[in-house]
């Protein structure tokens, strides 16, 4: 028992459905874990990538489980609530690239020079690995904001959890920007490349400065905000990269509008160049529902009264 005549281990860290959630992940990730070392296997860049993921993943969740559980976190100088459900949001869309990824190019109909058994093991990777996908979506879920509360973490909002998914799909546009896009051949494409970076970078300080609790990184105006100021201008800058890099990359005066023939598979510029021009309109589209709901979400709270002082 502690001073205050509660329990040292938190019992909600288990009997509570957001307990049963992270136990869930707990369990898959160790699963899919185990049959990837024991049998089904992994090779290559994806491979790795996708191991990377999963152990990543159950690392910090156990982490986050165990200091849940022991009430640890208090010693942290972070916000918990934010930080779980940033993380949560994260490790969803982590999983789901690696559950797409990992059947798409080690799961076939035929079975390998392996045998069967490795087929099977790697359909079951796949299955748990998607079942995880669901389980930290459950978390995400559970942890969100509910109409009627008055105190809740910025990163259980839409707009908090929108950031998370902004930061990644930025991140994705850095890998096919990597990946032999030439985006140096031309001013309009450097400038792209550093939209992209600025927004990435000034929405990683949101997050981290929500998660470390550190929420006043302007001193002239609120962070409430800041964090709506800031959206509005990364619209403005993915709105004219989105058109400059569509112009300057498929356009017959700079580019191919067509996918030329003699383009290899997995190693293709134009392709790179598809992938950064349809993930900039996606995050285009996530800053701008961000904004909407940072707007409304503002709209609405300026207008609920305040209660009586008792």
């Amino acid at each position: 028992m502690d001073s205050q005549g509660g329990r040292y281990l938190n019992q909600k860290a288990v009997c509570s459905p957001l307990g049963a959630a992270r136990l869930c992940q707990l369990v898959l990730g160790c699963a899919v874990v185990a049959m990837v070392i024991h049998s089904a296997g992994y090779s290559g860049s994806y491979g790795v990538f996708c191991m990377v993921v999963w152990c990543l993943c159950f690392a910090v969740t156990t982490l986050i489980f165990f200091l849940d559980a022991t009430r640890l976190y208090g010693c942290l100088s972070v916000s918990w609530g934010n930080l779980t459900v940033a993380f949560a949001a994260l490790a969803t869309l982590m999983y789901a690239t690696a559950s797409v990824v990992y059947p798409l190019y080690f799961v076939s109909s035929e079975c390998p020079y392996a045998g069967c058994d490795v087929r099977n093991f790697r359909i079951a990777v796949a299955a748990c690995s998607i079942a995880a996908t669901l389980s930290y979506g459950a978390e995400v879920i559970l942890s969100r904001a509910r109409p009627g509360q008055t105190a809740v973490g910025y990163m259980a909002t839409v707009s908090g959890v929108l950031k998370v998914v902004q930061a990644f799909v930025a991140c994705v546009i850095f890998g096919a920007v990597a990946n032999g896009s030439e985006f140096t051949r031309h001013p309009g494409t450097i400038y792209c490349v550093v939209v992209y970076a600025l927004c990435f970078a000034l929405t990683s300080l949101v997050v981290l400065a929500t998660v470390c609790g550190r929420t006043a990184v302007v001193r002239c105006m609120p962070f409430d905000r800041f964090v709506v100021v800031y959206t509005l201008l990364a619209i403005l800058l993915y709105l004219s990269a989105s058109v400059a890099w569509t112009v300057f990359c498929f356009d017959g005066k700079y580019g191919s509008p067509w996918r030329p023939s003699s383009c290899p598979r997995g190693k293709c510029p134009w392709d790179s160049k598809v992938v950064v021009a349809v993930f900039s309109f996606v995050n285009l589209a996530l800053y701008t529902a961000d904004l909407v709901y940072s707007q409304r979400m503002h709209f609405v709270s300026s207008r609920v009264p305040a209660r009586p002082r008792v």
